[in-house]
């Protein structure tokens, strides 16, 4: 799936080139029978290999010649642009936040995919790196979102919303609060749209949906599994008679278009953002569309300079932040009054 997803990306974006990480025995029959992109791919062989039941502490740990970790390594080196993998996501946030540290201004880097909405796509984070979060994080978490939205889905202004169970003020546990108290006032890349509440996702009320990394991993669940019970509740419905068959091939071509719309391969690439270096995790399950789609995301975030507009953005926001604190500071009872023999020139 690897193999045959880079050959898929490699046609898709022909500046790139390739270094595989793993077992060269493996890799170089497959490599063989793809003379194009064995033309320009280089096997860094090893034979460890980070397993999908590994913890992450212990990956970190023992894996330091496995192909995961040698791979963020080439990334941190300069040796390779981004890296992209399928394997255990746990090990790879871990290996990936300790090699290539976190951007100027970031404390917690954050998981993000893309999510098809009735207005087109929209990004969520964080889905599963961060359990818990504070006002800070969730205030950092929607300064990435922003960025990410304004330049690799090409948004003017987009929109953020903080995911809540309620779109009331009142509603939310502290840190929520907060950050929404935070957001109002921080000058974004987009616009502060408010909360919204689980059923805004598909419709699109925002572009760029931002949770703590408990909330976004369960929402992201629940939607993959309501979108395969909608499409097996379909087949059974569809194959339940002969009237049925005959609707479903007089609507075939409508379906498709569906089907085609709502495929996981699509929206495939889960972004690690926050980090000095890019880094997509691949669903382990995808097949090699679904994985070439996972490098065109890494390949579309180094071209666009991702991370380099991050750290404009975070520097020009701390510093309007600071403006403004010093002004509320200078216009303080406390503050010391002027001297009134001091002259103004």
């Amino acid at each position: 799936m690897v193999v045959a997803g880079a050959d898929m990306a490699r046609l898709r974006c022909p500046e790139i080139d390739y270094l595989f990480f793993g077992d060269e025995q493996r890799i170089r029959p497959l490599l063989a029978n793809l003379p194009d992109l064995e033309r320009i791919s280089t096997i860094h062989h090893t034979p460890d290999a980070i397993s999908n039941d590994a913890k992450p502490a212990v990956a970190l740990r023992s894996g330091r010649t496995s192909s995961m970790r040698l791979a963020i390594d080439a990334v941190a080196q300069g040796k390779a642009a981004c890296v992209v993998s399928a394997g255990n996501t746990g090990a790879l946030m871990a290996m990936a936040k300790f090699v290539l540290k976190t951007l100027p201004g970031i404390d917690r880097p954050a998981i993000a995919s893309f999510f098809p909405t009735m207005r087109g796509e929209s990004v969520m984070l964080d889905l599963g790196a961060n359990i818990e979060c504070d006002s800070r994080n969730l205030v950092e978490f929607a300064v990435m979102g922003s960025v990410f939205a304004k330049t690799v889905l090409g948004l003017m202004e987009p929109t953020v919303g903080l995911l809540n169970i309620g779109a009331e003020e009142i509603k939310g546990h502290e840190s929520i609060k907060q950050a929404a108290a935070q957001l109002r006032i921080t000058p974004l890349p987009g616009k502060f749209h408010g909360f919204i509440e689980g059923n805004d996702i598909p419709a699109g009320v925002v572009d760029v949906i931002v949770t703590d990394g408990f909330t976004g991993n369960v929402a992201l669940k629940t939607a993959e599994g309501t979108a395969k019970l909608y499409a097996e509740l379909l087949r059974r419905t569809f194959s339940s008679s002969i009237l049925a068959k005959i609707g479903y091939l007089l609507a075939r071509n409508a379906f498709t278009k569906l089907r085609k719309r709502m495929d996981p391969r699509r929206y495939n690439g889960a972004m690690f953002l926050g980090l000095q270096g890019v880094c997509v995790k691949s669903h382990g399950g995808t097949d090699a569309d679904g994985f070439a789609n996972a490098v065109c995301v890494a390949v579309d975030m180094v071209t666009r300079g991702f991370n380099e507009t991050i750290k404009v953005e975070v520097a020009r926001i701390n510093s309007a932040i600071a403006a403004a604190s010093a002004i509320v500071d200078s216009s303080s009872p406390d503050s010391p009054l002027p001297d009134p023999k001091a002259a103004a020139v």
